[in-house]
């Protein structure tokens, strides 16, 4: 026997019948229960939301339990309820729900025309209603969106249908229709309009002017207005008798530009709009749903709304508005003309429009509250602007902008970044074709990576290589490689990148353009916000960096270890900027910046475990950040070189490039007891070779072998010693040359280093005592103590200990003079190595455990890890092979970490030898091995 299923109806009090007769469902919770599910038929509504309607003050504990019974109770009553992982769905076509029929029957007559076919149809889906949806239920907030959409669409029915009455000239009856919506919409002059003429048209003259009467006492009591021009006009045409025009039905508007056919990626974005201005996510009655969508030039900001507006134009039937505001053109758009925009296409004539913004909006909101819709603000040019064009309630409103729009109460604002690699790749391929991408899989991502996965970018170099079938992707790779030529590269018909970014660039005031002009000649790293001060030349431009970041030409990258917030332009903006930096004025900003990194690192320094043999630029133009700024920003000094290392290294590159030689060298040379620190020895050596060849193209025989004895020092590191040797002989005829004493005899120290750690000790011996002379003649202390250490440490070598015991006593005496702490621990490394000699393990670990405990303190964990080295040798040595393996192990790491191989290769051999001689043979084979390679490499990577 075939059951029956049961049809419902909730176009009115709750139904369900069969062909026999309707089905009693007892019990309120049951009926809202199958309410609910009804509303959202086919879909699965979630258990949670199930409890909210049934228990909306105050859940019990068996809610969920209590909520399978009547699930159960309904499905004995003959519903079908099928349960889902997460809730439960009732699976029903559109003849089993009026609800889906009549929103069938609607759609179904759009689809007819202007025919009697699309009148019976909007009569059966108008038929339909029995009265307020649900209305023998107590109401739920979760059933407000689609309860809204249903009547909305309900209403946008019955307008359709009015329209087709009056174009087939049933006038008489369309006028019970139009009182109807009237009684719902009392302000709206189309309808009003409509309803004079139909009276008129069906002899009804005095009933007309009365109903003219009626609206005009409403909109002066009521609103303080006159009515419009056209509304005017049927009036005069009634008194005077004329024939009466036809009527003309006004129709919602739906304005939405056409959706972007190949919009890619943004799931995520997509989803946070859509649901942010669903109808069901907010109450009819209350203040708007507002969604505010910025960034960059180029982003996809339009694009993204108006993908997002088509998702959601079936949630609001009575139209869509579409605005574009202008706010990148040279004057945006004034709320006033906006405003008329908008009244126009609700139907408002031109005569009846308000003389001031107020009473537009005032009218506009009015307007709204009766038939709800979905407004696109497109490219807003500030907070003013789209202010005066938010309905009062009920609408949603979807606004864009370059700039940042955070005074809306409420608003889900969305800041849109530039797309993932692969969405940027996907994008590609839509445009030029998957098949051309993955046959040139490397091309198509070096052009996106080009590009920046800026999606306009994208989309002119698809366009580009659309238009030329011919050309392989590898072609417009190689185009784009070239930075100073890839604006002109990404122009394609009206679609142009630079252009994009230029409309941006002529809104800024002349301060904020020339530090946005500064900026991008700063390279791809992120810069602190105090660039702007020197770019600027005057303290806390904030408000300038602030600007250029509300804009969305500048991004916060982050804020460093130091607490300075970083920012950096996306590549094609920096490009762009660069295009428009090459002037004096530019210039001048530049070399203030780079004087801005010279004194803060020259600050930055001085405060260094060690800045022993310090080179700087007398001659180099300085520019200083406020004291106050200055000494915050530096007071961890090591934190703060961290922070700003790639910016650094780029700016030795920027002063060089820019023939700035003297800047060159003299942040080079400042950087240098932190690239010792840190054993950043490819980076000293880059900045160094950068800023030697622009101290030799500038004539700057200074800077040149001041460069020259930094190169000789790293080379001295790699055991580079006959390259060594050579650096530091030129440096020192030049500084010879020059008459400057210090530089000379600081030279001089390198070639006895050369030469001990070359095993020629009596020669180091020489050169140390000659540069020890010259350092007590010009009084200079510090070079003194280096000096008598050093002659220490060659007596060491030579195991004359008597000589060295006095020359290390006078480097230590002095040192504690000085109060130079680094220079204590340097010594006493030196005085522990020399009791280890004469046997005196207490001693040796003492002085060596001292130098441990100071450079702790200092924070300089290279030497360190040497003292903690030598100490773990002596405790392996005095038998303490535990305590002794830890600190070799703890060195090792420390090594490690700094990149210092020629240590770590030493302390694996200790370790080697360690582990061998206590019959570990497994692990001393591996850190042997582990030795040899690292020498191996060492020996290969500076042949």
């Amino acid at each position: 026997m075939v059951v029956e299923q049961p049809v419902f109806s909730v176009l009115g009090p709750l139904q369900v019948r069969v062909p026999e007769g309707p089905i009693r469902i007892a019990g309120r919770k049951p009926r809202l229960l199958l309410a609910s599910l009804l509303l959202e038929a086919n879909e699965v509504v979630s258990s949670e939301a199930l409890v909210e309607v049934l228990w909306p003050r105050a859940q019990p504990s068996s809610a969920v339990a209590n909520l399978r019974t009547y699930v159960s109770t309904l499905r004995s009553a003959g519903v079908q309820i099928e349960a889902r992982a997460s809730g439960y769905t009732m699976r029903l076509d559109s003849g089993r729900l009026d609800a889906l029929e009549f929103e069938d029957l609607v759609a179904r007559a759009r689809t007819a025309g202007r025919t009697e076919e699309a009148a019976e149809h909007l009569r059966r889906a108008l038929a339909l209603w029995r009265g307020t949806p649900l209305g023998d239920l107590p109401a739920s907030p979760l059933w407000d969106g689609r309860l809204r959409a249903l009547t909305q669409a309900r209403l946008a029915a019955v307008e359709e249908l009015v329209a087709l009455k009056l174009a087939r000239g049933e006038h008489a009856a369309a006028i019970d229709d139009l009182r109807d919506l009237i009684g719902e919409h009392p302000y709206r002059e189309d309808l009003w309009q409509q309803l004079i003429l139909a009276l008129h048209h069906s002899g009804r003259r005095a009933e007309a002017l009365n109903a003219y009467a009626t609206i005009r006492r409403q909109l002066v009591d009521e609103l303080g207005i006159e009515p419009g021009q056209e509304l005017r006009d049927v009036h005069a045409s009634v008194l005077a008798g004329d024939a009466p025009p036809a009527p003309v039905a006004a129709a919602p508007p739906h304005q939405l530009p056409a959706d972007v056919p190949d919009f890619t990626g943004r799931a995520h974005d997509v989803a946070a709009v859509t649901r942010a201005l669903s109808p069901e996510a907010h109450r009819p009655d209350g203040p708007p749903a507002i969604a505010v969508v910025t960034g960059p030039p180029g982003v996809g900001k339009s694009a993204l709304a108006v993908h997002c507006a088509h998702a959601l134009r079936a949630g609001y039937p009575a139209g869509q508005l579409y605005l574009c505001l202008g706010g990148t053109d040279a004057e945006p758009a004034d709320p006033l003309d906006l405003l008329a925009e908008a009244l126009r296409a609700l139907g408002v004539a031109e005569a009846a429009l308000p003389p001031t913004v107020r009473e537009r909006a005032s009218l506009y909101r009015s307007l709204l509250s009766e038939r709800p819709m979905l407004v696109l603000l497109d490219d807003a040019a500030d907070t003013a602007q789209v202010r005066a064009l938010l309905p009062g309630s009920g609408s949603a409103v979807l606004v864009t902008s370059r700039r940042r729009i955070a005074e809306l109460p409420g608003a889900l604002q969305l800041e849109l970044d530039v797309l993932p690699p692969a969405e940027a790749e996907q994008l590609l391929g839509r445009i030029v074709g998957p098949a051309r991408v993955a046959e040139e899989r490397e091309a198509a991502q070096a052009i996106v990576r080009s590009c920046g996965h800026l999606p306009l970018a994208v989309r002119v170099a698809g366009a580009r290589l659309a238009g030329r079938p011919g050309w392989s992707l590898g072609v417009l790779r190689q185009r784009l490689e070239d930075e100073a030529g890839r604006l002109d590269e990404l122009r394609a018909g009206d679609l142009e990148v630079r252009g994009s970014f230029e409309l941006s660039y002529r809104r800024l005031p002349d301060d904020a353009a020339l530090a946005f002009r500064a900026i991008g000649m700063l390279g791809e790293q992120s810069v602190p916000g105090w660039v702007a001060d020197a770019a600027l030349d005057r303290p806390r431009s904030d408000a300038i960096v602030d600007t250029l970041v509300d804009a969305n030409l500048l991004r916060l990258a982050g804020t460093d270890p130091v607490g300075q917030p970083r920012y950096r332009l996306h590549d094609l903006i920096r490009c762009a900027a660069k295009e428009k930096a090459g002037g004096d004025t530019e210039r001048h900003a530049l070399a203030r910046v780079l004087g801005g990194w010279l004194t803060a690192a020259e600050h930055a320094s001085l405060r260094l475990p060690t800045t022993l043999f310090g080179l700087t630029s007398d001659l180099a133009p300085r520019w200083s950040l406020e004291r106050e700024t200055l000494g915050r920003l530096t007071a961890q000094p090591l934190s703060w070189f961290d922070a700003e290392r790639e910016s650094l290294v780029e700016a030795v590159r920027l002063a060089a490039d820019a023939g700035l030689a003297q800047s060159a060298w003299g942040l080079a040379a400042t950087l240098v007891p932190y690239f010792d620190l840190h054993c950043r020895l490819d980076e000293w050596q880059l900045t160094h070779r950068l800023a030697l060849d622009s101290a030799r193209a500038a004539g700057d025989r200074h800077g040149e072998a001041a460069m020259l004895r930094g190169l000789a020092q790293v080379c001295l590191y790699q055991d580079r010693y006959a390259e060594a040797e050579d650096m530091f002989r030129r440096a020192r005829a030049i500084f010879h040359e020059l008459g400057d004493t210090r530089s000379e005899a600081i030279s001089i120290c390198g070639l006895a280093a050369v030469n001990q750690f070359s095993s020629r000790h009596l020669k180091a011996l020489g050169s140390f005592r000659q540069a020890l002379a010259m350092f007590l003649a010009i009084g200079d202390r510090s070079g003194e103590a280096y000096a008598r250490q050093a002659i220490g440490r060659v007596y060491l070598s030579l195991r004359d200990l008597r000589q060295a015991s006095r020359w290390l006593g006078d480097a230590l005496r002095l040192a504690e003079e000085l109060d130079d702490a680094h220079r204590e621990g340097c010594v006493s490394m030196q005085l522990g190595r020399m009791y280890d000699l004469f046997a005196e393990s207490d001693r040796a670990m003492r002085y060596q455990g001292h130098a441990l405990d100071i450079f702790e303190a200092l924070g300089d964990r290279h030497c360190g890890a040497y003292a903690m080295r030598n100490l773990g040798g002596l405790q392996v040595a005095r038998g303490d092979r535990s305590d002794g393996s830890d600190q070799l192990e703890r060195s090792l790491v420390i090594f490690q970490q700094l990149g210092d191989r020629s240590g770590e290769a030493d302390t694996y051999q200790t370790l080697g030898e360690l582990y061998r001689s206590s019959g570990r043979a497994a692990l001393a084979t591996h850190y042997l091995h582990q030795a040899r390679e690292l020498r191996r490499e060492l020996s290969e990577s500076f042949a």
